[in-house]
């Protein structure tokens, strides 16, 4: 029997390199990280800048991938709301992720979205700061700005432009936040769009808390799995 898929989408700013923290502890499943446009494998591609192509975009890649076998969906801060859209997208087409997993974000409709695609350069780069995860020498590189500004600010502008246009799924959730973040707490807002289980869990640190634990949320993803197995099995 093939082994299940987890599927990694990325936070603003990323690409289908920005979980290679996490990959090394993951044998138990295919590893697929997938990337919008714009960057990373696919820097010759223009930029999404809005949320239902960007989640049309991950779900096609999604759908090529699928090999038979139970799937999951994890993704990171603007990655977390893709995942959504996507899950409840991919349900319409009677594709059932077994799970999805959300970080670093609490969910749609808690505050009005943040226009930070809005920003200068300058307010960019102090985001950039803020949120961490990412060192003083990269940010003090011309080079690396020029190149990564314009996807920041594209991400940034699909946030900011998210509406309360969101299906409730059948998919089961696992919100995971750090308690440094500022709506921490309201992580159990996600509970609102699924009709299926859901848990959560708090770390210490901030808005990249993931670095710190990638076996921790390893060991949540596989026992997660099991679970909705479990149930499914049940049934």
């Amino acid at each position: 029997m093939k082994k299940p898929q987890l599927f990694l989408l990325h936070f603003a700013g990323g690409n289908c390199y920005s979980y290679q923290f996490m990959i090394p502890f993951i044998d138990e499943f295919i590893v697929i990280p997938l990337e919008l446009p714009g960057r990373g494998n696919r820097i010759n591609e223009s930029l999404k800048r809005d949320l239902n192509s960007a989640a049309e975009d991950i779900c096609n890649q999604i759908l090529k991938k699928l090999n038979g076998s139970h799937f999951m969906i994890y993704g990171h801060s603007l990655g977390a709301i893709l995942a959504l859209k996507v899950t409840s997208m991919l349900e319409g087409l009677n594709r059932y992720p077994s799970y999805l997993f959300a970080s670093g974000d609490e969910g749609p409709s808690v505050n009005e979205e943040k226009k930070r695609y809005l920003l200068d350069d300058e307010g960019l780069i102090q985001e950039l700061i803020k949120f961490g995860g990412i060192s003083t020498e990269i940010i003090e590189s011309k080079e690396f700005l020029d190149y990564y500004l314009p996807i920041l600010r594209a991400d940034f502008e699909i946030a900011g432009k998210i509406t309360n246009s969101y299906s409730v799924i059948n998919t089961p959730i696992f919100s995971m936040m750090g308690d440094m973040e500022e709506d921490v707490g309201e992580i159990s807002n996600w509970e609102k769009f699924t009709k299926s289980f859901f848990e959560y869990k708090i770390f210490k640190g901030g808005h990249f808390f993931i670095y710190d634990y990638p076996e921790e949320i390893v060991e949540i993803i596989s026992k997660s799995y099991h679970k909705s197995i479990l149930s499914y099995k049940n049934e």
